[in-house]
């Protein structure tokens, strides 16, 4: 049973929120709140799963208050109802690399339908639910193994990011920690609306203070810079007289992903010959296995997100069980790892 609040200040929208919840016989109602103020007081007193909550409320407001109700939580996640206004999606990208897992629309009364009853009950399923943790021992390379890889693998002229739910505060941890000496470009996809893109290049380019531009076609890769995937294309790379260049991609994939990991992974190891670095970071499903086997297979390395700290343990879990990380480890510990890997000088 996975235990819900609901933190809003609109009585309609906590009072329907509260009727879909009920609605789901593995999910329980535990606490509303209509402002912040009065949910980081409640959560003093009961524990919850997953918080839902509402960052436009009188007060001091879910974004100033989302540090204070994370660290009252108890390790409860929470899922960000978000409006698609470009103050909305700037709230909400922000809160979203503070540490909430994930976001939802918030729609007019009329748009409570069925389909957002079943969307909302798989958001909270996703990251209320705890996976049974895999044999650590079976899920990454063995030592005799581990050792041949690393003799192995490729010095990386190229850093990919793979993210969806609970990814970008992973990321902004990761990069923050990484530092600029790391002169790799970095690639990332990140499963987000495109309204949200533009919000999350600057956040990303704060974090990791260095440039983060949203890829365009025919964009030349640079290195020390951020190239993000836009939200309606796949970001993939070809050469171009010599030189790796972007390519946006729109066609579907079997994962059903926009943007996918598996595309980008599966061009620069064609692209970079395999001299590439993946990273799978906290989201659900199974995107990046297909574009990890890629990399591995040409000579690459991949890292995985490790189970504690990821707010849904699927797109890491799914790498690490097909044994294509190397090390499953922290977002700190991946930084580390980065500096401590193998890495080209010059990457072109």
């Amino acid at each position: 049973m996975i235990r819900v609040m609901i933190v809003d200040d609109s009585l309609i929208a906590r009072t329907v929120l509260r009727k879909m919840i009920e609605q789901n016989s593995d999910l329980v109602f535990s606490a509303m709140a209509n402002c912040a103020e009065d949910a980081i007081k409640k959560l003093s007193q009961i524990e919850v799963d997953v918080i839902l909550l509402d960052l436009e409320m009188p007060g001091m407001g879910g974004l100033a208050a989302l540090p204070e109700i994370l660290a009252c939580a108890r390790g409860a996640r929470v899922i960000v109802i978000s409006s698609l206004t470009a103050a909305g999606a700037e709230a909400t990208v922000a809160a979203l690399s503070m540490g909430a897992a994930d976001t939802i629309l918030k729609p007019r009364p009329s748009e409570f339908t069925s389909d957002y009853r079943s969307e909302l009950a798989a958001r909270i399923r996703a990251i209320g639910s705890s996976p049974i943790e895999i044999n650590r021992t079976c899920s990454v390379r063995g030592d005799k193994s581990r050792k041949k890889i690393d003799e192995i693998s490729k010095p990386a002229k190229v850093i990919a990011i793979g993210a969806s739910t609970g990814g970008i505060h992973s990321m902004c941890q990761m990069l923050g920690d990484l530092p600029k000496f790391v002169d790799q470009p970095i690639l990332v996809s990140q499963h987000l609306p495109s309204s949200f893109m533009p919000v999350f290049a600057r956040q990303l380019e704060i974090a990791a203070s260095r440039k983060a531009r949203i890829a365009t076609d025919g964009m030349a890769v640079i290195s020390g810079e951020i190239l993000i995937a836009p939200g309606d294309g796949h970001l993939i790379v070809e050469l171009k007289d010599g030189q790796p260049v972007v390519r946006i991609a729109r066609y579907t994939v079997p994962n059903g992903c926009c943007p996918s990991v598996d595309p980008m992974l599966e061009s620069l190891a064609e692209c970079f010959e395999g001299a590439v670095l993946g990273i799978i970071l906290s989201g659900m499903g199974r995107d990046g296995v297909l574009g990890a086997r890629c990399v591995v297979d040409a000579g690459g390395t991949i890292l995985a997100q490790d189970r504690d700290t990821s707010p849904v343990w699927g797109m890491p879990r799914a790498v690490a069980e097909a044994g294509l990380a190397l090390a499953i480890l922290s977002p700190e510990e991946l930084a580390v790892r980065i500096l401590s890997s193998r890495v080209a000088t010059k990457w072109a």
